[in-house]
């Protein structure tokens, strides 16, 4: 097997991942705030992570630097997936992973400010393409106006563009299990201190218990599965493989929960895609042209 195909069977992994952590997301939204969710989330994937490192013998690897930059994207990254987990309780699923493949594109805006990189006309091109498809999605000018879902959608997607670029500096000085242990531990603090300040800290039942231990491995599980996906082919050959979570969510949004796909959000979703795929391929022909 090729390492292209490598790279698909994995990302196929990260798209069955994220889709399933969406619709357990949806089933305990019913019992538990996000914040309740984010901390019982939190409290599976610190577990899994200090397994593997005690199990490995990497204690010894864990780094101490950078605690202000790791805080920072811990908090940027806390408050995005408090955003998107909100966010596919009160709008279709289509809409909330439409929305989230913008996160790219800020990525490719705010880069300048955040790490000093050129804005290219690439990249604010493309970051243009892509805002106009939010607004097509959004319809802000319309009779029911911006809704609380679509916006908290947008917003975990700036959330997560922060958090790319954040990961992007650590990654330059310290090893991703750092990055894993710093993150789960203090989500953990974030999601008690965030789901127990009004007094009323809803605890698992029964019934919610398989679906937060489900959400925790497979947020763990997607991003190892995109991660690895990465190291074996281009972003340019990986992420448009990502992009077909929109239309199988789309899919179960549709046939399970009888969710519209209209054709506002086809539109919008298709520039968001085509920005993102536009981008990906200047960047990855002008790295080519430099080596």
């Amino acid at each position: 097997m090729t390492p292209t195909l490598r790279a698909a069977a994995w990302m196929t992994g990260a798209i069955a991942s994220f889709s399933t952590m969406a619709i357990a997301g949806r089933v305990v939204s019913a019992e538990l705030d996000t914040f309740e969710l984010m901390f019982y989330r939190s409290c599976v994937g610190f577990l899994i992570v200090t397994t593997v490192i005690l199990t490995t013998g990497q204690v010894r690897k864990i780094s101490f630097g950078h605690l202000r930059l790791q805080l920072f994207r811990n908090v940027a990254h806390f408050a995005g997936q408090n955003f998107w987990f909100y966010a596919i309780t009160v709008i279709p699923l289509a809409q909330v992973f439409a929305l989230e493949f913008t996160s790219p594109l800020w990525v490719a805006a705010l880069a300048p400010l955040v790490l000093g990189e050129r804005l290219t006309a690439t990249r604010a091109l493309s970051a243009l393409v892509g805002f106009v498809g939010i607004l097509i999605i959004a319809q802000p000018g319309s009779g029911a106006g911006l809704s609380v879902g679509l916006v908290t959608a947008a917003l975990s997607a700036i959330c997560f563009a922060f958090t790319a670029l954040f990961t992007r500096k650590l990654t330059r000085s310290v090893s991703t299990l750092t990055i894993l242990i710093w993150l789960t531990a203090t989500q953990l603090v974030f999601g008690f201190i965030c789901a127990g300040y009004d007094g009323d800290f809803a605890a698992p039942t029964a019934q919610t218990l398989p679906w937060l231990v489900l959400i925790g491995c497979a947020g763990l599980l997607a991003h190892t599965c995109m991660t690895i996906a990465l190291s074996m082919a281009p972003a340019s050959v990986v992420i448009p493989i990502d992009f077909t979570r929109l239309p199988l969510i789309a899919l179960i949004g549709a046939v399970f929960y009888d969710e519209p796909v209209g054709l506002a959000l086809i539109l919008g979703s298709v520039l968001i895609i085509a920005a993102n795929l536009y981008n990906i391929r200047v960047e990855a022909r002008e790295k080519f042209a430099q080596e």
